[in-house]
């Protein structure tokens, strides 16, 4: 994949993630920087998700640690766990919720 084609797809991607908070009802404030979403909760904790484009990869920062997604037919997958990003990202939002989380990203 050439890197404009993943900077699209990477695009596309955190604004699903943007659409799938508003349509959860998620109290949170989302902030974009380029390829980068800053998703802020009341508490003062953050997720980051970004795209590093020289790697084709997604990144997702959490207290909780730090996953790292490579796109495998069509869904973002954890290069470790293999986990799919939405189930690791809904686990994440639902941790600073105190209320479980279902995100539908793509």
């Amino acid at each position: 994949m050439t890197e404009q084609s993943f900077l699209s797809r990477c695009e596309r991607l955190l604004e699903a993630i943007e659409d799938a908070l508003d349509a959860a009802g998620v109290d949170a404030d989302s902030m974009r920087s380029g390829h980068l979403l800053e998703i802020e909760f009341d508490d003062g904790a953050k997720i980051v998700v970004n795209g590093q484009a020289p790697l084709q990869e997604i990144w997702l920062a959490d207290r909780s640690g730090g996953f790292h997604f490579r796109e495998l037919d069509g869904r973002w997958c954890d290069t470790r766990s293999g986990e799919q990003l939405k189930e690791v990202l809904s686990r994440c939002v639902s941790a600073h919720c105190d209320a479980p989380v279902t995100l539908e990203i793509g």
